[in-house]
Formats: C-alpha cells, structure tokens, sequence
C-alpha cells in the first residue's frame, strides 16, 4: 500500500485529504510539524510526501531543501502545494511536482499515481 505522508497546518484541509486519500486506498500519516521533521519524514517512510509551502511558522521551501540535503531521503516524491503559483521555486528547492491551489482531487491522485511505485493506494 502506498504510505503518503501529509505536512500541512491547516485542520480542514488534513481532514479533507485524510479523507480523500483513505477513500482512494492509501495509508495516509500526518507530519508533526512541531518536532524534528527530518526524523519524521524518516520515521514514516512515505513513498510520497504533500507539503504545504507555507506551514505556520515554518518554510515549507527551506523544509523540502533539508530533507533534499539528507542521502536517504533525496528520491522521497515530494509535492509541495501553495495558493500561489510557486512551480518553479517549489522545483529548484527539489520538489518533485506542484499543485497549485484550489486542485481538484483528481490532480492530487493523478500526481501520486505518477510518482509513486505502485501507483496507487
């Protein structure tokens, strides 16, 4: 089963992703984001991780760049998410892809299915 690891500060839309993401099959953790990430990430072992660039008091852009500076997380499919359209930036701090927000949940399922393994839940 495909474990997507969700890093987002908003309640709402956890829940609506934890939801979706359950629906469609996958095993769908939460990121502490008040702890060490990086020991997080590394204790979830997610195929695929869905950021949020900006997360209460944190950079979710300086977050993608330190776990891209980790040897065993650097293929971890990394898909940041912002309201504004920070495609590129999101890519040269090593995102695998971006979706801007609003995204249809097909959006989502589509991009984890490309860049994942299994290719589904």
């Amino acid at each position: 089963m495909t474990r997507v690891l969700l890093a987002e500060d908003d309640a709402s839309m956890l829940y609506l992703l934890n939801t979706l993401l359950k629906m469609e099959g996958y095993e769908v953790s939460v990121l502490d984001l008040h702890g060490d990430i990086v020991a997080g990430v590394r204790a979830e072992e997610p195929d695929v991780m869905l950021m949020d660039v900006h997360l209460a008091g944190k950079s979710g852009m300086a977050i993608l760049q330190e776990l891209r500076q980790q040897d065993d997380l650097k293929q971890t499919a990394i898909i940041m998410s912002s309201g504004m359209n920070l495609e590129h930036e999101s890519r040269d701090a090593g995102a695998t892809a971006f979706l801007l927000k609003p995204y249809m949940p097909e959006e989502l399922i589509s991009l984890i299915r490309q860049h994942t393994p299994e290719g589904q839940g």
